[in-house]
């Protein structure tokens, strides 16, 4: 018998999202140890959950895994699959008998090292009520493993080794299985000295972590980077700069919450620094047509895009503009990026269609006012003519404005308008035309936008899928002989929409998505 299957329960890990979900948030309080005070205090990325939920939030969990996959008791499901796992390995094991006694309710995922863009190794460590009784079933399931185990010890922990390297042993009161003797002692050293948890870095990332939360994913952005040898190119960091992203010293905590008939998942990082975007663009979301397949919106789009220009202006472009020559040039062009920017506020984007051939979507931008959004598409016009772009032909009517065809566009041509104070940039006549209709049916009014709506509770709406339109285009573009595909289908079937939020919190960006599942 192998050792990782000395504590068994293990196996569950990549199971966990779907059976945990009682009060996992790291803010729990507790009388066992937390999983992050065994983590190394640079621990890149720590996956803390619930292995035993409870009341409403099993529930919650039973009632999901119903809905998707048909399964009425998860718990039960992953017990027996383990069992027979055991089995198979020529060992009878009782869950129920040997390891439910002392099995405690929370569990720590712990990635403590990050080596040429990927992670090495990991420890998983969970609670027990009774240590005394997790290290007799250590003992006893070592007594009949069918391989070598050799015995250790580092700084007073007992641990065993397996012939591949895998380490068990009880650190405090957590069993802990690592994937070799060195990252058990990075463990307990870590229990012993400085941990994770001590970490402000850390412990400032989950301090809100939700309740009801089922599992946290916490990841040191900063912490990544400089294990990546702190190397960002120079193109990227002018990327970043210009969007006012700050990566070195960032955080992010993703929580997961199952509900009755939705999954929640909630972000939260300061990796926009001490000033995140905020503002609501729930308005310019539900103004897209009915019919798209899946929109997003982004508030104060052309505050943050001047923001942006003015830094690349700054600092320029390495090895092409000097610095203090971008805006320059372009204007010497009749490029006018300040006067543009400052004319734009919201900004919508939106993918309609059901097949390759109807496929279309367009930009609609929000203008100060009717003038400035005419005159913004005139120019555009006008610098395309003058600079000899081919296919450039006007359009009139109640939008004007102008499109653009080239075999290198696809079959569809490139359509810019202007109506009233919008402008919409499309791929495809139709779409571009169907974002400037004030009388067209409109996301505000659809069922589903409005349960995605009402799931996120005060945080504005900035994004939209509905599940079934994108089912129906993925089907109509994932050739039919793909398996994976095919597989998921009727799990992707039961999802009504996707509802993103997002808004800013102190220093922090915040995000919800909400997962509506069919009832």
């Amino acid at each position: 018998m192998k050792l990782r299957l000395v504590f068994p329960a293990l196996l569950a890990v990549l199971a966990a999202l779907l059976v945990a979900g009682c009060g996992g948030g790291s803010g729990e309080s507790s009388d066992s140890t937390d999983p992050a005070s065994i983590a190394p205090s640079n621990t890149p990325l720590f996956i803390e959950l619930t292995i035993r939920p409870e009341g409403e939030a099993k529930a919650n969990i039973e009632g999901l895994a119903q809905k998707i996959a048909g399964v009425s008791d998860v718990g039960g499901l992953i017990v027996s699959q383990l069992e027979e796992s055991a089995t198979e390995e020529g060992e009878e094991f009782d869950f129920e008998k040997e390891v439910e006694p002392w099995l405690g309710k929370r569990a720590g995922y712990i990635y403590p090292n990050y080596e040429d863009g990927d992670f090495s190794g990991f420890a998983f460590a969970a609670q027990v009520t009774d240590v005394g009784a997790a290290e007799d079933f250590v003992q006893n399931r070592i007594k009949t493993a069918k391989e070598e185990v050799k015995n250790g010890s580092y700084e007073g922990v007992e641990f065993e080794v397996s012939e591949d390297g895998d380490t068990v042993g009880v650190v405090e009161d957590l069993i802990v299985l690592a994937e070799d003797e060195e990252i058990f002692k990075e463990v307990v050293s870590a229990s012993n000295g400085e941990s994770l948890a001590e970490q402000s870095s850390y412990t400032d990332a989950v301090a809100n972590v939700p309740s009801d939360s089922a599992a946290d994913v916490y990841v040191d952005i900063g912490g990544l980077i400089q294990e990546s040898g702190n190397e960002i190119d120079s193109e990227t960091q002018l990327f970043l700069d210009a969007v006012g992203i700050e990566p070195k010293q960032a955080t992010a905590v993703a929580s997961l919450i199952p509900g009755s008939d939705q999954l929640e998942i909630d972000l939260s990082t300061d990796v926009s620094g001490e000033n995140p975007p905020s503002g609501d663009a729930s308005e310019m979301l539900g103004s897209l047509p009915k019919s798209s397949v899946g929109a997003l919106a982004s508030p104060e789009f052309g505050k943050r895009f001047s923001e942006g220009i003015d830094q690349l202006d700054e600092k320029g472009i390495p090895g092409k503009v000097p610095p203090h020559a971008l805006k320059k040039a372009l204007k010497q062009e009749g490029i006018d990026l300040e006067s543009i920017a400052s004319s734009i506020g919201d900004v919508g984007l939106f993918v309609s269609g059901n097949s390759k051939r109807s496929l279309g979507g367009a930009l609609v931008l929000d203008a100060e006012n009717d003038q400035q959004a005419k005159n913004t598409v005139s120019n555009l016009g006008l610098f395309l003519r003058a600079s000899g772009t081919p296919g450039v032909t006007a359009i009139s009517g109640e939008a004007i404005g102008f499109s653009v065809r080239s075999s290198e566009l696809g079959s569809q041509p490139i359509v810019v308008v202007a109506k009233g104070s919008r402008i919409a940039i499309g791929y495809g006549r139709v779409p571009a035309l169907a974002a400037l209709q004030e009388n067209g049916e409109t996301l505000s009014e659809s069922p589903a936008y409005k349960e995605g709506v009402s799931a996120l509770g005060g945080t504005p709406i900035s994004g939209f899928v509905d599940g079934p339109s994108a089912l129906n285009l993925a089907s109509a573009l994932i050739p039919s002989g793909d398996e994976g595909f095919r597989e998921a289908k009727k799990y992707l079937a039961k999802i009504d929409y996707l509802a993103l939020g997002s808004e800013a919190s102190g220093n922090l960006t915040v995000a919800k998505l909400i997962v509506g599942v069919g009832k």
